[in-house]
């Protein structure tokens, strides 16, 4: 009877451990966008960073970006309009677990980002 409560309680550690490690997805991606202070042609910057939450590495980060315009230059290796009003960030690189990835535009008022899609590499 021991040694069955003695798996039993090990299956259910393991599982435990195991559900945080490859349940990464979507809800461990996070994006803040603030309002940098700076003036580009006009247009407010915004800084936004991404964030992966999770501990694996995640790629092929596609945000919505429904309609995406700005007046400064945004590096295409960090966030790039693909059309249909959907953008990729880090080139579809992987984001190291706990990382980030930081990239500003100029646009008033600012877009809503937000994942749509997203590979976790676990």
């Amino acid at each position: 009877m021991e040694k069955i409560v003695r798996f039993c309680f090990t299956l259910l550690l393991l599982t435990l451990l195991t559900k945080g490690i490859w349940s990464c997805g979507l809800n461990n991606i996070t994006i803040g966008t603030i309002r940098s202070g700076v003036v580009i042609k006009g247009m407010p910057e915004w800084n936004v960073v991404v964030v992966n939450n999770c501990d694996c590495p995640m790629q092929n980060l596609v945000l919505s970006c429904n309609d995406f315009q700005t007046t400064e230059p945004v590096d295409p290796t960090l966030f790039k309009p693909l059309g249909n009003n959907q953008c990729s960030v880090n080139n579809g690189n992987a984001i190291k677990g706990k990382d980030t990835v930081k990239f500003s535009y100029a646009w008033d008022p600012p877009f809503f980002l937000r994942p749509t899609s997203v590979n976790a590499s676990c």
